[in-house]
């Protein structure tokens, strides 16, 4: 992952590592407005999500809840209830089942993953008895990102992918792709993003309860919070109505034609990033989780214990599968970014758990989704 710079580029790199090497550019900052005093409704929501189907992004569906009720808004072409992949969101869930499992008494997230996963993590620096389940939970690993193999790119993300869409990726040959590069730092030393991380702690929660990680967050998350619009598909390619289309260039080349990206194999992203959901569900579970209703109350400050991920970005800290971010104004939000093909996600609610907003543009070569936040929490809105 590049080094990072500003809050909109680590927000960034987050929602599109798993799209690594496509959208470098692609999420710039429209400057902000003085903020509004705060409007009954959410206009400058509406106009910061009209902003980006002005700038490119076919369309864009936002929902938010607080102390007034529910809102939903669109621009462009898009439903307002469409279900849509929500890349890294899925990184919230596999920790809170881990977690879970650690106040079960089934595991501790200081195990090594060798305990867990023997003779998996080796090679090149990486050496899983160094390497706790909690460092794979804050990215502190240094277990490197598979999705910043060039060849993966390029056969995944590039314009291989309309060969390979179809192709099935096991965690272990995601890891094993991982592993043939170096480790990026000694385990605790240092901050990197690395979807690498989580498709090892999928692995983990397999070998925990003796199932795949994907029926431990239906049985333990979307079941007891009755999340309908939200599914791990495995190897199913299609998505569920209503959704609208995904769109990507599969190229750094601005010109680049556009392709319909909706259907794909989402084991290549996995425990990384494979669930869908819809904007509702999301904010569902994002508040349930901060209301702490998921975890016991030891679990939940392991949760929220966050490492600073660079000292360019204070403003963001990075917990177990969750990102608290201070916004312009102040106010702070939790939640996670998430970039899959045709698809930015973002799931974030104030720590009371009171007010939250999802949202998804169905691009990933464009927008800026922290104008949106800005808009939404702060009560800012982009400049024409």
């Amino acid at each position: 992952m590049p080094a990072v710079r500003t809050t909109r580029t680590l927000r960034t790199a987050i929602a599109t590592v798993l799209v690594a090497g496509l959208t470098a550019t692609a999420l710039a900052t429209p400057a902000l407005a003085t903020p509004e005093p705060r409007q009954r409704g959410h206009a400058a929501t509406q106009r910061a999500l009209q902003a980006q189907a002005d700038a490119g992004v076919p369309g864009v569906v936002a929902q938010a809840r607080d102390g007034r009720g529910n809102w939903t808004g669109t621009a462009g072409e898009r439903g307002g209830d469409d279900h849509y992949r929500i890349g890294s969101l899925t990184k919230t869930f596999v920790a809170t089942v881990l977690l879970q499992l650690q106040a079960e008494g089934r595991i501790d997230l200081d195990d090594p993953v060798e305990k867990w996963l023997p003779g998996v993590v080796r090679g090149n620096g990486h050496d899983g008895h160094r390497i706790s389940v909690r460092q794979l939970l804050n990215h502190t690993s240094g277990v490197h990102d598979v999705t910043s193999d060039p060849a993966f790119q390029e056969k995944v993300f590039g314009p291989g992918f309309l060969e390979h869409r179809y192709d099935t990726w096991t965690p272990r040959q995601l890891v094993d792709v991982a592993l043939s590069h170096p480790a990026d730092f000694p385990p605790g030393t240092s901050w990197s993003y690395s979807n690498t991380n989580y498709v090892l702690a999928g692995m983990i929660i397999e070998k925990v309860t003796g199932r795949p990680y994907g029926k431990a967050v239906e049985n333990r998350i979307i079941k007891p919070l009755k999340l309908h619009g939200t599914s791990v598909p495995g190897t199913r390619p299609s998505m569920p109505e209503p959704s609208s289309p995904a769109w990507s260039k599969l190229s750094q080349d601005p010109d680049a034609p556009v392709h319909d990206v909706s259907r794909l194999n989402p084991s290549v992203a996995g425990a990384a990033g494979e669930i869908i959901s819809d904007s509702n569900d999301l904010q569902t579970f994002y508040r349930a989780l901060l209301k702490g209703r998921l975890l016991p109350r030891a679990e939940m400050r392991e949760l929220t214990t966050t490492v600073p991920v660079s000292p360019d970005v204070p403003q963001i800290r990075y917990g177990l599968g969750i990102m608290e971010e201070e916004l312009s104004c102040g106010k702070e939000i939790w939640g996670h970014s998430g970039g899959i093909h045709g698809s930015s996600t973002e799931g974030r609610v104030t720590r009371d758990g009171e007010h939250s907003l999802a949202l998804n543009f169905n691009a990933d070569w464009t927008g800026d989704s922290g104008a949106v936040l800005e808009a939404e929490f702060c009560g800012t809105s982009p400049r024409p």
